[in-house]
């Protein structure tokens, strides 16, 4: 699990705010992780920092905070999985985008153990779909 260059980049030239935010959410990516044993890639796709798991283990999560919409990161993961449905059912009170991301709002705090749940079922997400527990 090292952490890439270019996304430190990517973050740093963030206003203080959404920069803030995303450090704790790349901190808990990686902290996450590590707690249920998963290797991480990190990177920057389409211009997104970018934490993928083996393939045949999770899906990709990537964030995106973008001055369209200035109060809140989002955190995708792949629109052909059931994570976004899933996230639903267990947590209705937070906003989502169709079957692709979770809106994170910068203006109050989400549960990190909330987070951590979401994070952990999409970087082991395939394994879990081929146990058949999705």
């Amino acid at each position: 699990m090292t952490e890439s260059t270019d996304v430190s980049d990517l973050i740093t030239a963030l206003p203080e705010q959404p920069r803030s935010a995303m450090l704790n959410l790349r901190a808990l990516i990686h902290a996450t992780a590590t707690e249920t044993g998963v290797a991480v890639e990190e990177a920057l796709k389409w211009g997104q920092p970018s934490f993928a798991p083996p393939k045949r283990i999770g899906t990709p999560i990537r964030l995106n905070w973008s001055q369209k919409t200035p109060d809140r990161i989002d955190l995708l993961v792949h629109c052909q999985t059931t994570l976004v449905s899933d996230w639903r059912a267990l947590f209705p009170e937070f906003s989502y985008d169709g079957s692709r991301a979770l809106h994170i709002p910068l203006d109050r705090e989400i549960s990190k153990d909330a987070l951590s749940v979401l994070i952990a079922s999409a970087l082991t997400y395939r394994k879990k779909a081929k146990a058949g527990e999705t």
